[in-house]
């Protein structure tokens, strides 16, 4: 048997952009993808703690040390700026290594500035 397991989550960072005219994605500042290791083009998913939105997407890296949380096309019509929002990946693991299976789960401060990693 296989479960999806949450790999890696970016926690209640704020949405620093949305931009409706661009092909889609979100943009995320590579210090933060790096240290939740999430890679550009890979799928996450977004959960917006401000209205109750949830949607996927794929990710483009950001400039490091920006901040940046910016939604492009179709899903910035799903946040507003200022929103707090949690970007989740998920992985697909063997029943057996599940029981051992730790996610990568970054906090952030109010300028989306790593405090800790857990």
């Amino acid at each position: 048997m296989q479960r999806t397991m949450l790999k890696s989550k970016i926690h209640r960072v704020k949405v620093t952009g949305a931009c409706v005219d661009y092909e889609g994605s979100v943009t995320i500042d590579s210090k933060l993808l790096e240290a939740s290791d999430i890679l550009e083009y890979e799928q996450v998913h977004i959960y917006n703690v401000s209205n109750g939105e949830r949607f996927a997407t794929y990710v483009i890296e950001g400039e490091p040390n920006s901040g940046v949380i910016c939604l492009n096309g179709a899903a910035a019509r799903k946040v507003s700026v200022n929103d707090l929002v949690i970007i989740c990946s998920y992985v697909i693991l063997d029943d057996a290594k599940c029981k051992n299976h730790k996610s990568k789960n970054v906090f952030v401060d109010l300028e989306n500035r790593i405090e800790r990693i857990h």
